[in-house]
């Protein structure tokens, strides 16, 4: 043989193996991350003090990670609240306010978690929703995977039911109902409605579906199984892996296999106890569940007027959907199971990093509200548990955001964390569950004036934001005419104000931001805003 030929077959064959030790030290050096994400999941959770719910499994991993229980969004709506967890930026750094704007339009610099990870040497996988549709291109961002998005095929489904109607659906009627011709027709005969997310399209079917199929008849069901199968490959791999998963559940409509339905008794769904708006609240703060308002069987149950911005869904209604978003929380919790039992037989459970996140929280109720897309405590406030290896499991009452989640990722994973992050890493508070690592949590949220109010007001211009501060006590909301934290604040610009005080008003009964017992602590709460915005403005 060749002398030459020798020697080239040598030195590849050292740096195969070379490469290959390499690799094999860089997966033990850097941990595995399964990141689980999960639509319109509100903190009732058992680890979240929930005795009612059935969710053993998201208990589980509570047991062997921190949970955060002061955690709140950017924004309560899908597009905007993903778009900043996925970036570590807020909305007015993303430009993603609505379900409309895809975010590498309007900022195609933007750096994704997944992407930063795969030049830290990941694989990176997805499958169900991550990123909102509309939000990224081709609803799932392709920059941000190393391996193509997991999609599922109709043959995943039971062969004797198919794949479910719209997406949702197993019920023959409904599939009878919700054809592809006639969600077609339906879209048609709306696309000239204005992109307003509390505005009824009617392209829905109905609000819940409870028959006896098996996990596997919806889609979260698949995508767990395919989920199983992806983390079996990649951890025969010769890199650390980033796995995504977005669960779709427990977003409406609140269909989940009967078994999860049989779990709870009707009688016992607990109604909000308060379904008020709050005394001297703004309107503006308010609005009419109209996302709620899109199933077909919702409108027989509007009793009050358009104008009020209330619904009063009569008692029964309210149960069911109560009953409905339970079931449907359970049903996704053994989702969560197929996931934690791959890894156990895998044997690496303990030595992933689990995070497990619901993208904001959710109406069932209060204040005469369903779903999100508010300011107040239950559509910002959404649960947050991570899982760091060897890091002891507990619970902090620490403010988080979800900014916070990119750099803490890198932080627990060993990589840089990279600079113009909003965020900061919670790993001190994993390890230290009594530390402070922010002083106030922000959400905000989108809204229009009418024409007519407008006009009274003097604007040029209907676009609304309202910004919410969160400390340990109290909110402060403040509603801007035409601004955003990119711009100087004008005070002529302020159209309203909100203060709650958890201490005493858990239920934002009263809003007393101008109550004169409460002038010192308002005042003070408009200052940390007002330093807020300072601080964003330097950002530019």
């Amino acid at each position: 043989m060749n002398t030459k030929f020798i020697k080239l077959l040598s030195v590849f064959c050292f740096l195969f193996v070379s490469n290959g030790i390499i690799a094999q030290q860089n997966k033990a050096n850097k941990p595995n991350i399964l990141f689980i994400a999960v639509d319109d999941l509100k903190p009732i959770l058992g680890c979240y003090g929930n005795t009612l719910v059935k969710t053993p499994n998201i208990d589980r991993l509570a047991k062997m990670a921190t949970v955060f229980n002061k955690n709140y969004c950017q924004q309560a709506i899908c597009g905007p609240t993903r778009a900043s967890i996925m970036t570590g930026t807020r909305p007015d750094v993303t430009q993603v306010w609505n379900l409309t704007t895809q975010m590498r339009d309007v900022n195609p610099d933007l750096v994704t978690l997944p992407q930063y990870l795969i030049s830290q040497g990941y694989e990176t996988s997805g499958i169900g929703k991550i990123y909102h549709p509309s939000s990224a291109i081709g609803g799932v961002d392709p920059v941000s995977w190393s391996i193509p998005y997991l999609k599922s095929k109709e043959s995943d489904f039971p062969a004797n039911l198919g794949s479910p109607a719209n997406g949702q659906y197993q019920l023959s009627e409904t599939k009878a109902r919700m054809t592809p011709e006639i969600i077609a027709e339906r879209k048609q005969q709306n696309k000239d409605l204005a992109s307003n997310d509390e505005n009824p399209k009617s392209i829905k079917g109905p609000s819940v579906e409870c028959i006896d199929v098996p996990d596997n008849a919806y889609q979260d069901g698949v995508n767990a199984l395919l989920a199983k199968e992806q983390i079996i490959k990649l951890s025969k791999g010769t890199k650390p892996f980033f796995m995504a998963v977005g669960f779709s559940k427990p977003h409406l409509p609140f269909v989940s296999p009967k078994k999860y339905w049989d779990l709870y008794k009707r009688e016992d769904m607990p109604i909000a106890s308060f379904q008020e708006h709050s005394k001297n609240g703004p309107l503006i703060a308010y609005h009419q569940s109209g996302e709620l308002r899109n199933y077909l069987d919702i409108p027989e149950f509007t009793t009050l007027p358009a104008d009020s911005l209330r619904i009063g869904l009569k008692l029964e209604k309210q149960k069911e959907l109560i009953h409905g978003y339970y079931a449907a929380v359970s049903y996704l919790d053994a989702q969560v199971g197929v996931l934690l039992n791959t890894l156990e037989s895998l044997g690496t459970l303990n030595s992933t990093i689990i995070v497990l996140w619901g993208d904001h929280g959710w109406h069932l109720g209060d204040h005469d509200l369903w779903h999100k897309h508010t300011n107040f405590e239950e559509a910002t406030r959404a649960p947050l548990i991570i899982a760091g290896p060897g890091i002891k499991p507990g619970k902090t009452n620490s403010l988080t955001e979800f900014v916070d989640v990119f750099p803490t990722i890198c932080d627990l994973a060993g990589v840089t964390i990279p600079n113009k992050l909003d965020g900061i890493s919670l790993k001190p508070l994993m390890l230290n569950n009594s530390a402070k690592v922010n002083d106030y949590s922000i959400s905000q949220y989108p809204r229009k004036l009418k024409k007519l109010e407008m006009i009274k007001k003097g604007y040029t211009d209907s676009k609304m934001m309202g910004y919410s501060l969160r400390t340990d006590k109290y909110r402060y909301t403040i509603w801007m005419n035409n601004f955003t934290s990119k711009q100087p604040f004008n005070e002529s610009q302020v159209y309203a104000s909100e203060m709650y005080d958890y201490v005493n008003d858990p239920l934002e009964r009263v809003n007393v931001v101008n109550d004169k017992n409460y002038a010192e602590i308002s005042k003070e709460m408009k200052a940390k805003m007002l330093v807020y915005f300072k601080s964003e403005l330097a950002k530019k």
